[in-house]
């Protein structure tokens, strides 16, 4: 997948655990989890924006883009 997130560097950069986060955003430890390993198709912004604001981060410093092949649940032709 061309989109990875890098949500556990940035736990570990601020030294939080994943179950205060979950927390403080309102999500299952589980589902942060998923989101973590990248296999989630998608992240609501209010969720994105909670994280963002409990990490005191911008979007770009949890989401990177690595260009490659999409893979075939994309939709992509």
């Amino acid at each position: 997948m061309p989109i990875v997130i890098n949500l556990d560097v940035m736990l570990a950069r601020r030294k939080v655990k994943s179950r205060e986060l979950a927390a403080h955003v309102g999500i299952t430890e589980q589902n942060l989890s998923l989101l973590k390993s990248s296999k989630v198709r998608g992240i609501r912004f209010s969720t994105l924006e909670r994280i963002c604001e409990y990490l005191d981060c911008q979007p770009g410093d949890l989401l990177e883009y690595q260009p490659g092949e999409p893979t075939p649940d994309d939709g992509e032709p």
